[in-house]
């Protein structure tokens, strides 16, 4: 099908000045820019509206949620079209049967656990072929950390020997091989923090000489996170590796206006040759599970031993100790204060009244002395462990510094699942245009536009994406620029953003006047043996 679309002011990801252009698409490419010549089928009038590369999310949560809710409306509406998965060391490939059992748990409060979903896959390549199978946006991969340390170690907190280093290196490489980008990790969940250096450096070394990079959730965003910030960098230069920081904050009290000593870090690596990008959300709230704020000892030995602690009088007071007093691993190092932690989601349906609230004011209802712990252990284990959280920890001055860094993309960290998730899943991309372009005026639409493009592109290597060039796949939006806007708040999260009329995927109009079409589009883009993505 051959569509034009007229007027256009097309910003086009590489941050140079806009231009009006007429732009014809033609089987699933850019095929002209400028004055297209003969018939189109589809004609699109793009007057007053800027045309875009689609945007890249470098940090998504959509792993389930591509395949198990297809019309992918959180991500397409926003003019998302290619998503980065398998982030922070815990995602579905590769797995045994075994592992997929204990990790379907683990992870439920980030995807849900529909038990009447088939999980055919076990690899990467498997994985990568059923989204080939329909999508609604393009979405490459990352093998996660943390699931290949639980295939050779388990998910105990146990050394990884010689053998076992190499037995994982041996997995990443087959992932990378298959089509992943690069190896994630998170390194302040189990089993992924479990690791030490030298785990980590013998596979960022395989991933480096593969031409992928590595994305960590490093060690703490809290109490040291300025020191675990240095500790990647570090690794990574030793392993020449490039390196990919996500969701680059400095959340939490200890870090309140260090945005400046962060940058400082980052110039002085990247002026001595390091490979360093990163992403940022535009909000100041995080979100992850409950049951990542618990000590990281807790947690050893999987889903059943982590039930079984939170029922062990003396393995609770040693629990309490750690959050209330010394401050838990698993809670960046910093003592849990428990009125900054907001339920947004729970499977048991019991619980419903819970999400929306925060722990301090749930155990403020039972009476006069009611204890927060008490409250978060009783949710961990009547809601087994799959309920999700709001942190709300952030602050506005770091956010702004680090997102206005020259290195800096566009990433949701966006949970789809709850019935009060982050607004962020649904808005990042749209709030990034409207607050911070529009509003602030914190950069320009174009340098915006290739925060969330262009210099996404380059670090994922994608052979014809991310820009809009002749040849290029037409992943593509188009937005208002006076209007575009997120909707999504806090109270009601879930809803699509306005200002965003069309957006394309493979040439297919995913979204047609505001209103999402049945195409499905996407595909996976897999790593090639140069390096190059497609």
């Amino acid at each position: 099908m051959r569509t034009l679309i007229r007027g256009a002011d097309v910003v086009d990801g590489t941050e140079s000045p806009r231009y009006r252009a007429d732009v014809l698409l033609d089987g699933g490419r850019i095929a002209a820019i400028g004055r297209p010549d003969g018939p189109a089928d589809r004609v699109v009038d793009a007057g007053g509206l800027v045309l875009a590369p689609g945007f890249i999310d470098m940090h998504a949560h959509s792993d389930l949620q591509i395949l198990t809710a297809p019309d992918h409306l959180a991500k397409i509406g926003q003019g998302v079209t290619t998503e980065l998965l398998g982030q922070d060391g815990l995602s579905y490939a590769p797995v045994d049967d075994d592992v997929l059992a204990v990790l379907r748990r683990k992870i439920a409060g980030w995807n849900s656990d529909p038990h009447d979903f088939d999980f055919s896959w076990r690899s990467v390549g498997e994985y990568l072929d059923r989204l080939d199978e329909g999508i609604a946006g393009n979405a490459a991969y990352l093998v996660p950390h943390g699931v290949v340390r639980a295939l050779v170690c388990g998910w105990d907190d146990v050394p990884a020997s010689a053998d076992d280093i190499a037995a994982m290196a041996a997995i990443v490489r087959t992932g990378m091989e298959q089509g992943a980008l690069g190896l994630s990790a998170g390194l302040t969940y189990t089993p992924g923090m479990y690791a030490d250096n030298a785990e980590l450096l013998a596979l960022c070394t395989v991933v480096g000489e593969m031409g992928g990079f590595f994305a960590p959730h490093h060690r703490s965003y809290g109490r040291g996170a300025l020191e675990a910030y240095a500790e990647m960098i570090d690794l990574t230069v030793r392993a020449g590796c490039p390196l990919h920081l996500s969701h680059a904050t400095l959340n939490f009290g200890p870090n309140a206006g260090r945005a400046g000593e962060l940058i400082t870090l980052l110039d002085d690596a990247i002026a001595a040759g390091a490979d360093i990008t990163l992403d940022t959300y535009p909000y100041l709230p995080g979100a992850t599970t409950l049951s990542a704020v618990l000590p990281s000892w807790s947690s050893a030995g999987g889903h059943a031993a982590t039930l079984a602690r939170l029922r062990d009088p003396s393995a609770l007071a040693r629990i309490r100790e750690d959050l209330e007093v010394h401050g838990s691993d698993g809670c960046h190092g910093v003592v849990a204060e428990w009125d900054t932690i907001e339920i947004s989601g729970v499977t048991n349906p019991e619980l419903a009244g819970t999400v929306g609230r925060r722990i301090a004011d749930i155990a403020g209802d039972r009476d006069r002395d009611g204890d927060p712990f008490d409250v978060f252990v009783d949710l961990l284990l009547r809601d087994d462990l799959g309920t999700g959280i709001l942190q709300h920890v952030g602050h506005e001055e770091n956010v702004r510094a680090i997102m206005a860094h020259p290195r800096h993309t566009g990433g949701s960290d966006g949970l789809l699942v709850g019935a009060k998730p982050h607004p962020r899943a649904w808005g990042t991309f749209p709030r990034y245009l409207a607050r911070y372009c529009r509003e602030l005026e914190l950069f320009s639409l174009e340098e915006c536009v290739g925060h969330l493009t262009g210099r996404a592109a380059a670090r994922l290597r994608l052979r014809d994406r991310g820009l809009v060039r002749t040849g290029y796949a037409a992943d593509l939006v188009l937005f208002d620029p006076r209007t575009v806007t997120d909707t999504a708040t806090f109270a009601d999260p879930a809803r699509q953003p306005a200002g965003i009329p069309y957006v394309f995927v493979n040439g297919e109009l995913a979204v047609d006047d505001a209103r999402r079409t049945e195409a499905m589009a996407g595909r996976a883009l897999r790593r090639r043996p140069d390096g190059s993505t497609a």
